[in-house]
């Protein structure tokens, strides 16, 4: 019997040492969770702080713009200036967009501003040789420059001035790369190479700056991120190219009139709601009475004559949850027997995103870009599945750059741009791309002076244009499906 109970004191030790044990291992797991979690809303705090400073600072700009906005000589300069300082400030491979060999090469702010004629097609395939000087913003080739195939030849101090670019001594750009020899160099604004320095492969200059491939300053991370998004098929460089964003919002806004006045559909018995940010609310026109009938989606509705047009834009408010009022959690908010559902943000998102609050489209994870867009589309679908969604860019603005001087951190707007593409196309949906549009751009003091006093926000007639290029943009979409 003694060694019975003996036995049955052993069981019983052992039993209560295997559940101290396990009480013990739950009280650590315990700790560790929520040390966890404590570390994870630290970290969300000071995001949501530096966020907090970085708007703030975003309303002074907003300030000193409306202030130069009634003179445009001033203006001009201003922008400029904040243009060319960010180009300075911010390294430039830090700014660029890889890319597969074949795609454009040039999107954003190049160096090579609107002010650079295009290079007629037949002279970039035939080699031709180009003798004329064009100074400022241009270039200038002489003795033999030659421009074929691929690529560009410049032979014999050839020289672009001003912001511009010098190469001498045989340098190259040929295939889909740029080699530079025997002390070329970029001079202002640019980039010196010397001794047989080169860019080959995907080197490339695009946004505000030049990458060298395999000496950047995006993670290569980030570069497996961005060779995943999706390209525009007419980039916002291309067209300033092209025209200024006062023509191309002039001309732009002639063919949209032209086709609400043909437009065959009827969308009387639809209602539309617009999610977004201060775009949607109408920032800017506070002061006036009755504003919000001069926001885009009031005018959107009387143009399309719907049914009914909800207005779901709080001023302020990004995609992600990494700043204020987030779409992630507020798309709900969307009427169940909703028609036509069009989304319009990521200006505020552009004055938040750091690479980590971008995220990767391969994890997508919350408190991302990636992950909260992924998540709101994949809501919208799943929620409103009989519903037309459309997904709108933001435009691109000047404070943008003015911001991204100042703080090294932030990513260029058409990263965020590029991640809209990449999952509306996933999710079957519906892009009205603005940002590449090249319509009511700040970077022009004619469009700030006229249409966009504080360099984000539109006036009435900004307003109205806005309305007319989106509801024009739907129109086509339902009539080319019919």
């Amino acid at each position: 019997m003694k060694k019975i109970n003996e036995i049955l004191a052993v069981v019983i030790l052992s039993l209560m040492a295997v559940l101290v044990a396990a009480v013990g291992l739950r009280a650590y797991d315990s700790y560790i969770t929520n040390r966890e979690i404590e570390t994870q809303i630290r970290k969300q705090e000071e995001v949501l702080s530096r966020n907090r400073e970085a708007n703030d600072r975003v309303k002074q700009m907003q300030q000193e713009i409306q202030e130069l906005s009634g003179d445009k000589e001033k203006l001009q300069q201003f922008l400029e200036e904040i243009q060319l300082e960010n180009q300075e400030a911010i390294p430039a491979a830090s700014m660029t967009e890889v890319f597969e060999p074949g795609d454009s090469g040039m999107s954003g702010n190049e160096s090579m501003s609107e002010n650079t004629p295009d290079v007629p097609a037949d002279m970039a395939q035939s080699g031709v040789s180009v003798t004329d000087t064009m100074s400022g913003n241009g270039f200038s080739m002489s003795d033999n420059s030659t421009m074929s195939g691929d690529g560009l030849s410049m032979s014999d101090n050839s020289t672009m001035s001003g912001n511009g670019l010098s190469m001498s001594d045989n340098s190259t750009m040929s295939g889909n790369g740029l080699s530079m020899s025997d002390n070329s160099t970029m001079s202002g604004n640019g980039l010196s190479m010397s001794d047989n320095s080169t860019m080959s492969e995907n080197g490339t200059m695009s946004d505000n700056g030049l990458s060298m491939s395999g000496n950047s300053a995006v993670s290569e991370r980030m570069r497996e991120v961005l060779r995943g998004l999706v390209r525009p098929k007419i980039t916002l460089e291309e067209r300033r190219r092209s025209r200024s964003s006062l023509e191309e919002t002039f001309v732009t806004n002639m063919d949209d009139q032209i086709c609400l006045e043909n437009r065959r559909t009827d969308f009387s018995d639809k209602k539309i709601a617009c999610l977004g940010d201060s775009i949607t609310a109408a920032a800017n026109l506070e002061n006036e009475e009755n504003y919000l009938s001069y926001a885009y989606p009031a005018v959107l509705g009387e143009l399309l004559e719907a049914d009914e047009v909800y207005n779901l834009g709080i001023g302020g408010s990004s995609i992600g949850r990494y700043w204020a009022d987030a779409f992630v959690e507020r798309y709900t908010e969307i009427p169940e027997d909703t028609d036509i559902i069009i989304v319009m943000g990521g200006t505020n998102d552009g004055f938040c995103l750091s690479e980590e609050e971008f995220g990767t489209l391969s994890e997508r994870e919350p408190w991302t870009l990636c992950g909260d867009l992924d998540e709101l589309m994949r809501g919208l679908k799943e929620n409103y599945p009989d519903a037309e969604i459309y997904f709108v860019t933001p435009l691109p603005n000047i404070l943008q750059d003015y911001l991204m001087r100042e703080r090294s951190y932030l990513l260029p707007q058409s990263y965020l741009v590029n991640v809209i593409l990449t999952l509306a196309e996933e999710y079957d949906f519906h892009v009205i791309d603005l940002y590449n549009s090249n319509i009511l751009d700040s970077h022009d003091a004619d469009i700030v002076a006229d249409y966009v006093p504080d360099g984000v926000h539109a006036s009435k007639a900004g307003y109205r244009i806005l309305a007319e290029h989106i509801a024009a943009e739907v129109v086509r979409s339902c009539e080319e499906e019919e």
